[in-house]
């Protein structure tokens, strides 16, 4: 009965959501606030209990290890990934602690954790909406990413601190972990395909990765994390990852019941998280102004600032842990971040171009070196997108000797051997700098329609 009903409000919440041209995961946050509200009266309990808590759990647990197959490690030391997230953090703490000595009398130890769970951004919002649009690996969504990793790192260190839990000294064997991928990728390789290879992807999130590092003392999340970077150049990573989306998406909507289930609000708890939304736009101009001053151009910068407008789940693992009288305001305003961010991501394109001329102004007159004009030389066809079938096309032209470059999001994929070149079709501003006066002929290999529509718009204007 309990799995039914479960499952029912969440099914019926998803649709009104969808209905409303909002992510269905708002509606799973309202399915919980109602299961909370209305669950007793027909035999359910008013909180999550065990089960949904672990089904949660294991949600965050693969979405990370998917996270960590779509990573590159050396991202995380750019300048403008480490910079932006410390900055931003350290920032948006000390004015958030500010405000609740001044405006709410709190202790300080108090007014610091609480403005430190709320600087974080949400790792499950973003992730979902960059991979939805495909984004994961365009450069606005490897710095978002990158920047949120760093925040939930931060975000594990203030949890080891003041729960007065220390790593075993076996965690040292975590350091060791780099030479057991020659063993990972043979189990990879002997998995093959289908539900094998989902097998294998979650045992080595939950079990390797989870528990593994749970029993030396280490956060879950990261060692979740940690399982999917080893494996990130594995020629099977993004097979793994397509294989575990639709359980990801699954045990995901127990953590947003969950979230709502955390309990009803009172009047103080209602006025704290409304006050907390109106804040929440700084949070985004703070990010944008960061990004910027790192070299970042307005497109870029506008749409990771806002993929990183939402406050955080991890805020809310922070405190359940050390800020219990805090749970359910906060509770509320994840959920109201949430219903303000989700949609303005889904129209972040229409917006930039919308509001372009104005947010242009800011742009610094260097640029960041993955935003560096593209120049094709002597090319005389263009290969847009590199994937499996952009890259059969590729070969095709150069062996029928034809000057031939392509041109991919994923700057893994670039190849100055090939002429591979990086760069984001669905940014106007690339077209702009681009000189395609040698061209005769180009292919369309990407794998979003609104990409060949906006690559087919400005080949005309061109």
């Amino acid at each position: 009965m309990f799995e039914v009903l479960i499952l029912s409000f969440a099914f019926v919440f998803g649709i009104a959501a969808r209905h409303l041209n909002l992510p269905p995961l708002v509606g799973f946050l309202a399915a919980g606030f109602a299961l909370n509200a209305f669950g007793p009266s027909v035999g359910l309990p008013d909180e999550a209990g065990p089960l949904l808590e672990h089904l949660a759990h294991l949600g965050v647990l693969l979405l990370l290890f998917t996270i960590g197959l779509k990573l590159n490690i050396r991202s995380l030391a750019e300048p403008v990934v480490l910079g932006s997230a410390l900055l931003h953090l350290a920032l948006t703490a000390l004015i958030f602690t500010v405000g609740f000595l001044v405006l709410l009398s709190l202790p300080l130890e108090t007014a610091l954790l609480l403005a430190i769970a709320l600087s974080f951004s949400s790792t499950v919002l973003a992730a979902k909406v960059l991979e939805s649009k495909r984004e994961l690996r365009a450069l606005h969504g490897r710095i978002a990413i990158g920047i949120l990793i760093i925040q939930d790192l931060a975000a594990l260190a203030v949890l080891s601190i003041y729960s007065g839990q220390s790593p075993s000294p076996w965690a040292l064997l975590v350091f060791l972990l780099p030479l057991l991928r020659p063993v990972l990728y043979w189990l990879m390789s002997v998995a093959q395909h289908d539900e094998m290879l989902v097998l294998t992807g979650a045992v080595l999130a939950i079990a390797v990765g989870g528990m593994g590092f749970e029993m030396v003392g280490l956060s879950s999340e990261v060692g979740a994390l940690v399982m999917g970077l080893l494996l990130a150049h594995h020629p099977r990573a993004q097979e793994l990852s397509k294989a575990l989306w639709g359980l990801k998406e699954v045990l995901l909507i127990s953590f947003f019941l969950q979230i709502g289930m955390a309990g009803l609000p009172d009047t103080q708890a209602l006025l704290f998280a409304l006050a907390l939304a109106v804040a929440l736009p700084l949070k985004g101009l703070l990010f944008f102004a960061l990004l910027i001053a790192f070299r970042l151009r307005a497109r870029n910068a506008f749409l990771g600032s806002l993929s990183l407008t939402a406050y955080s789940e991890f805020g809310l693992i922070v405190a359940s842990s050390i800020l219990e009288a805090w749970l359910v305001p906060l509770a509320i305003a994840v959920a109201l971040s949430f219903v303000m961010a989700a949609p303005l991501n889904r129209l972040a394109h229409s917006l930039f171009d919308r509001w372009e001329r104005h947010l242009t102004r800011f742009e610094r007159g260097s640029r960041h070196p993955d935003e560096q004009p593209v120049n094709l030389g002597a090319a005389t066809v263009l290969v847009l997108g590199m994937g499996r079938t952009g890259s059969a096309a590729y070969d095709f032209f150069h062996d029928k000797g034809l000057e031939v470059a392509g041109i991919d999001s994923d700057p893994n994929k670039t190849d100055s051997q090939r002429r591979v070149f990086y760069g984001d079709i669905e940014d106007v501003g690339f077209w702009h700098h681009l000189d395609l006066d040698g061209l005769t002929a180009v292919t369309l290999a990407t794998p979003e329609m609104e990409s060949k529509l906006i690559a087919s718009r400005e080949l005309r204007k061109a």
